[in-house]
C-alpha cells in the first residue's frame, strides 16, 4: 500500500503520539533525532516529509514544533496497526503489510507490539468471537492455560484457547468439530498473541485522516 509506514516511520508517529500525551505538545526535530540516534536533522525532517505525504501528520514548517497528528483525538489513545491479512510464512505481521491504523485507548493497548487482526472463522462464537470481528493483540504477553490467543493459519487468524497438555501446546476451539492446532515446540510464529478486546462493527474508516479509530 502507498500509505504503508516503514518502521521507522512507525516508530517516529508512535513517539509523536506519547510525547504529546505526555507534554501537551509536539517534540522539535532535535528531540526526535535524539530519541532515535538520528544525528542528521535533514534525516529527520525526511521522515516527518514522509508521514506527511502518507496522511499521517500535517507540517507548518514556519514552526519547531510545527506538528499536528491526524486522526489523534486524544492524549489517551495510541494507533495500532491494523492488518486484515498475515504474512504466509515468517514474522506474521510487518508495518509494509498493515492495512491501516485503529486508535486504541492506551489502557486496552499497553504494549507497544499490539495490533488488530480481522476474524476469518467463528469457531468462537460461544465466547462472543465471530468471523470479521476485529480482535486486539498483545504479543508481549506469556499466554496462560486458559486464555484466548490470536492463532495464525495461513495467511489468516483465528482464535482460540491455549492449553498446556503436559509438555505439549494445543489450541482448541470450544466445538468437537473444529480440529486441535497443536504447537510445535519452539514454534513462536503461529500463536500471534493474547487477545486483549474484541471490536464488531466499530472500525470506522477516516476519509481525511487515512487512519481508523475504535469507538
Amino acid at each position: 500500500m502507498s500509505n504503508a509506514l516503514t518502521s521507522t516511520e512507525e516508530k517516529v508517529y508512535q513517539y509523536l503520539i506519547e510525547f504529546l500525551a505526555a507534554n501537551s505538545y509536539q517534540p522539535s526535530i532535535r528531540e526526535i533525532g535524539r530519541q532515535f540516534d538520528i544525528k542528521s536533522t535533514k534525516t529527520v525532517s525526511d521522515v516527518l516529509g514522509s508521514l506527511a505525504r502518507k496522511g499521517y501528520i500535517q507540517r507548518n514548517q514556519a514552526r519547531s514544533r510545527g506538528l499536528r497528528i491526524l486522526g489523534a483525538h486524544g492524549a489517551t489513545t495510541r494507533a495500532v496497526p491494523y492488518y486484515e491479512r498475515l504474512a504466509a510464512f515468517g514474522p506474521p505481521v510487518s508495518a509494509d503489510q498493515r492495512t491501516d491504523s485503529i486508535l486504541i485507548d492506551r489502557r486496552l493497548a499497553p504494549g507497544d507490539g499490539s495490533f488488530c487482526v480481522r476474524i476469518v472463522d467463528s469457531a468462537m462464537a460461544s465466547c462472543g468471537i465471530r468471523a470479521n470481528d476485529t480482535v486486539l493483540v498483545n504479543p508481549d504477553f506469556a499466554a496462560m492455560d486458559g486464555d484466548l490467543v490470536a492463532v495464525r493459519v495461513g495467511r489468516e487468524a483465528v482464535i482460540r484457547t491455549f492449553q498446556q497438555r503436559g509438555n505439549d501446546t494445543v489450541l482448541v476451539a470450544p466445538s468437537d468439530d473444529v480440529p486441535t492446532i497443536a504447537v510445535p515446540a519452539g514454534d513462536e510464529q503461529i500463536v500471534l498473541g493474547v487477545v486483549n478486546a474484541v471490536f464488531r462493527g466499530v472500525l470506522i474508516t477516516d476519509s481525511v485522516d487515512g487512519e481508523a479509530e475504535a469507538a
